[in-house]
């Protein structure tokens, strides 16, 4: 099984999934260096259902909030690390969105029982507006971890370059 599907065929697969009557968690993110944080992240967001998919970020709309030096690693090979995680059923790897719409769009048709966010989540109040209106749930399945960030590898891996 190819655990790195697109947007559409995460579509058909979830209403399969739902269908069959499994709980469907959905989380996100760019997930550029993976560290610790990460994976007990989607360890604990696969605590809350059966199949977990996991969105991760295009290249472009990384750069875009991250920075010219970012992403570190490409979407693919973003992917392909996650892949490999045994908590993570599925990657979807999202094209480069402009609008909370369109992130709408696709949990809208994914319609997850739960959006897995970290403590401190700046986009929480937008997950919750998408929970409601898919009879869904936010959990907050951990804490940030204050010394785990990939902004912070990164800036010591320029470091040691620069």
């Amino acid at each position: 099984m190819n655990k790195i599907i697109s947007v559409q065929k995460s579509f058909q697969i979830a209403k399969k999934l739902r269908g069959d009557g499994k709980t469907i968690v959905l989380a996100g993110g760019v997930f550029d260096i993976l560290h610790v944080g990460h994976v007990k992240f989607l360890q604990k967001a696969k605590e809350k259902g059966d199949q977990l998919f996991v969105l991760v970020e295009s290249d472009g709309n990384v750069r875009r909030i991250k920075g010219k030096n970012r992403p570190i690693n490409n979407q693919k090979n973003r992917a392909v690390i996650l892949s490999s995680l045994i908590y993570v059923d599925y990657v979807i790897l999202l094209p480069n969105l402009k609008t909370d719409t369109d992130y709408d769009k696709i949990v809208f048709q994914i319609q997850p029982s739960v959006i897995a966010t970290t403590a401190k989540d700046p986009n929480i109040l937008h997950k919750k507006r998408q929970s409601g209106q898919i009879k869904g749930k936010v959990v907050n399945v951990t804490p940030r971890i204050s010394n785990q960030s990939t902004t912070k590898l990164a800036r010591l891996i320029n470091e040691d370059v620069l």
